[in-house]
């Protein structure tokens, strides 16, 4: 279904789990994000994307803005939006910016996105899906394939894939959560295949603090 006009305003709607878990723990973020080793997760999935001059990128759930930054500075001539639905974390983004150009940040939630289709060529998801409830995961795969514009890419880095004895205790604990679980086996595969995208899994490996992190390429067919 076509969707060329924005969403209502979220207004005063907190349906949503806030960048670092709880309000109260957002001035910690960067900290806690540094100590999980996410900027140089975030290195690898820029790099992947191969972003081009002319670019328009999106990020889903992207927190306090700190990959959507990154990505216009990889690539100052993409057009870079950073969409999260927690308005908190979103002034933080916009204080990080510092002046930056060609980069905006909004609020809506990763399945409901103010955009009309096609308008994006690479769509970002970066330790978000895991967060948000599973019946949600698919609305919101599809919703980014729905903005991406046909050869577009969505580029999702998350917890996921099949737990091995090497992965450690961590990533046996982590499947009691149900909103993980959601992603782990065959869970995040299920999701690009229901949406229509055509995937490729570029990389999984352990991580020492959340289990298995998977890396997906997936591609809006021409």
């Amino acid at each position: 279904m076509s969707k060329n006009h924005p969403h209502p305003v979220l207004a005063d709607r907190h349906d949503y789990l806030p960048a670092a878990g709880n309000d109260l723990l957002l001035p910690a973020y960067e900290l806690i994000s540094r100590l999980f080793g996410t900027p140089a997760l975030h290195d690898r999935l820029i790099e992947q994307a191969e972003l081009q001059p002319g670019h328009r990128v999106i990020e889903i759930g992207c927190g306090t803005g700190s990959l959507t930054i990154k990505a216009k500075r990889a690539q100052p001539a993409a057009e870079v939006t950073g969409s999260d639905p927690d308005p908190k974390a979103l002034a933080r983004a916009e204080r990080k910016t510092h002046g930056l150009r060609g980069i905006r940040f909004e609020r809506a939630y990763a399945q409901e996105l103010p955009h009309p289709d096609k308008e994006f060529d690479r769509v970002f998801s970066a330790l978000m899906l895991h967060h948000i409830p599973v019946d949600i995961k698919g609305p919101a795969i599809a919703e980014a394939f729905r903005v991406l514009r046909p050869g577009g890419r969505l580029h999702l880095l998350d917890i996921g894939g099949d737990t091995t004895p090497a992965d450690g205790f961590l990533a046996r604990q982590i499947q009691r959560s149900h909103s993980i679980a959601g992603n782990l086996g065959d869970g995040i595969p299920r999701l690009l295949e229901a949406a229509g995208f055509d995937y490729t899994l570029l990389d999984s490996h352990p991580h020492r603090h959340m289990g298995r992190i998977v890396y997906y390429r997936a591609t809006r067919p021409a």
